[in-house]
């Protein structure tokens, strides 16, 4: 597969509460060497105000970077076994990140095949917040990274393709608090997503 001409992004997308970056990730591509997914769905995560979040206890050692700047990785262990990605994004003196939920494979899928060989299918690959980290090679060791950055390790890109337009909006899952907040999104009819809508 052709790898895509990745162009670099703004960093002002982020600059935004978390809830409203979200939806616009949709479709950008995440980058990690030579192995890149497009971003078909994702979770936000606010402050201190969002029971469901990291930063709801304030700056904790774990939580810290997401008081940081827009555009950091955020990477964290997820229930010992996963690691999970997520962007920064919030407004100035505030806090938040993105959670990256599902990714659908676009370059470097002998390496995402050779990470994940469980997977059976194309859609098996990053179907999934765990899945896509092991797919695409990420874990603690790019925790901190400037996903803006060019040459860095990994990196959030864009190719063209715009957010949709009418992205599917649900309730995000796995939590048991924070229950009311709408804050999942998805790229409609995406295959590649972690769970049926």
């Amino acid at each position: 597969m052709t790898r895509p001409l990745l162009r670099a992004l703004d960093r002002s997308l982020l600059e935004q509460p978390a809830h409203e970056v979200a939806p616009q990730i949709l479709n950008l591509l995440i980058a990690c060497g030579e192995r890149v997914g497009r971003i078909v769905e994702v979770e936000a995560y606010g402050g201190t105000d969002d029971p469901a979040s990291h930063a709801h206890r304030g700056p904790t050692p774990r939580a810290t970077i997401m008081f940081d700047r827009p555009g950091l990785l955020y990477v964290y262990r997820s229930y010992g076994v996963h690691w999970c990605a997520n962007v920064v994004a919030h407004r100035p003196s505030e806090v938040g990140a993105v959670l990256i939920r599902a990714i659908e494979p676009i370059a470097g899928l002998e390496q995402m095949w050779a990470a994940r060989p469980a997977a059976r299918r194309p859609q098996d690959l990053g179907s999934g917040p765990g899945k896509l980290c092991q797919a695409l090679g990420i874990n603690d060791e790019h925790l901190g990274t400037d996903l803006l950055e060019p040459g860095a390790a990994v990196r959030l890109v864009r190719d063209g393709a715009d957010p949709p337009a009418h992205p599917v909006i649900g309730t995000r899952i796995g939590i048991s608090v924070g229950l009311d907040h709408p804050w999942r999104f998805s790229v409609p009819g995406s295959c590649h997503r972690s769970r049926r809508w």
